[in-house]
C-alpha cells in the first residue's frame, strides 16, 4: 500500500500551499511507511526462502555496489537485466569555447538508472491510501500535545 497526502501548487514538486493563487492545482506526494536500512533489506531477502544468509546477502550486495561503481567509472553502462541500466552523466560549468573547456569544467559525475521492465511503472500493481500530510501531522500532535494546557485555560 503506497501512502499519499495531497498538496496545493502552481507547478509540480514547489509545494507551495497558495490555494489563492490563479493557476495552483493539486498534486499527490508519496508518503513512505518507512526507511529500511541495508541490513534490514537484506534480511527480508533472506526471510524470503532464500538459501543464502542475510550475511552472505550483504556481502554479494556491498561487492556488487563496489563492482558497479568501478564499471561507472571506467566509462562502462552497466545493465543490470530487470534492474534496469545505470550509466554516468556529467554536471559541467559550461566555457566560452571548445578550447577553453578541460576536466576542470566537470563539477559533478552523477549516476543515472533507466528502470528495467519491472520498474518501468508499478502503477498497475500498486494499490494508494489517502493519508494527513506531514504538516497536518504535526499540527495534530501540536494540538494533542497542548490539549492539556488548553483544557486547563476552560
Amino acid at each position: 500500500m503506497i501512502n499519499y497526502s495531497i498538496y496545493i501548487a502552481s507547478k509540480p514538486g514547489t509545494k507551495k500551499a497558495d490555494y489563492n493563487t490563479v493557476g495552483t492545482m493539486a498534486y499527490g506526494t508519496a508518503q513512505m511507511n518507512e526507511k529500511l536500512s541495508f541490513d534490514q533489506f537484506c534480511r527480508h531477502i533472506a526471510d524470503h526462502n532464500s538459501p543464502f544468509s542475510k550475511g552472505t546477502i550483504q556481502g554479494i550486495l556491498t561487492d556488487a555496489v563496489a563492482c558497479l561503481k568501478e564499471q561507472l567509472l571506467a566509462g562502462n553502462r552497466v545493465v543490470l537485466g530487470d534492474l534496469g541500466t545505470f550509466s554516468v552523466e556529467l554536471s559541467t560549468k559550461p566555457a566560452k569555447t571548445t578550447d577553453d573547456f578541460n576536466a576542470n569544467n566537470i563539477e559533478a559525475v552523477n549516476v543515472n538508472w533507466l528502470p528495467g521492465k519491472t520498474f518501468r511503472n508499478l502503477r498497475d500493481e500498486a494499490t494508494f491510501q489517502l493519508v494527513p500530510s506531514r504538516k497536518a501531522q504535526d499540527d495534530a500532535i501540536e494540538v494533542i500535545r497542548n490539549e492539556d494546557t488548553i483544557q486547563g485555560l476552560e
